[in-house]
């Protein structure tokens, strides 16, 4: 091979491992631009569930505590030695079901986290349907009104007023309420009392419930600390 041709076979050469270098460089920022952008938007706008730790919470991938806003499920552990509370255990098997290795659009409450650290808010499936509106659908959750989470408690409250009237799931309960029993409310916070509660005494703006039904109906929630109260035997 002449000089001159052994030259350009060098530099043909030279030029192709650069072109190749080239592709290869492309490629991996691609692939590492690519998943940049997933881990962004996975960190932004979505979240994928860890496990679910009871009927209305669930443990997210970044290790924070998720308690969807504006319902409440039936307790699972509410006290050393006592049973589940009634349906307790069907919710958080729904929610179990629901969300356990899956994939959410996270919409965060105006309040971000509540007195426990978790924070509130709501998980979304593509479809646009969230996990709290299958919970109450389900007759699974009971729709509250807490501070921050007006906007969840109005949305949710139409939904748990046809379940309220088909008594489906904790709502069929309804119809095995103590004769004569008059519920008293808490305007303030929107939960109703057992008139044997002690938190009932100390009411001021109260009002009146001929039954269970009424009180949800109009949107109040049971008492956590007159539960067992309200609901005797479950």
């Amino acid at each position: 091979m002449g000089g001159l041709d052994k030259v350009g076979f060098q530099v043909r050469v030279q030029g192709i491992r650069f072109v190749v270098l080239l592709v290869v460089f492309c490629l991996v920022w691609l692939v590492s631009l690519g998943g940049c952008k997933k881990q962004e938007n996975l960190s932004e706008n979505t979240v994928k569930v860890v496990r679910a730790l009871d009927g209305d919470t669930v443990l997210l991938h970044n290790g924070e505590r998720l308690r969807y806003a504006g319902i409440d499920t039936p307790e699972l552990n509410h006290g050393k030695g006592l049973p589940p509370q009634p349906f307790a255990e069907e919710a958080y098997r729904l929610n179990k079901r629901l969300t356990e290795g899956k994939v959410f659009r996270l919409k965060a409450s105006l309040k971000e986290k509540d007195h426990y650290g978790r924070l509130l808010g709501d998980l979304y499936f593509e479809n646009g349907t969230s996990v709290s509106e299958i919970l109450v659908r389900e007759g699974l959750a009971l729709v509250c009104y807490f501070p921050g989470s007006a906007d969840y408690y109005h949305k949710l409250l139409p939904l748990q007023a046809e379940v309220v009237k088909k008594r489906k799931g904790f709502f069929s309960l309804l119809d095995k309420q103590p004769k004569g029993v008059v519920y008293i409310g808490n305007k303030q916070s929107k939960r109703f009392h057992h008139p044997d509660c002690t938190e009932a005494k100390r009411i001021k703006r109260k009002v009146y419930f001929k039954s269970l039904e009424e009180a949800f109906l109009e949107g109040y929630c049971p008492s956590r600390e007159c539960f067992d109260k309200i609901f005797p035997g479950y």
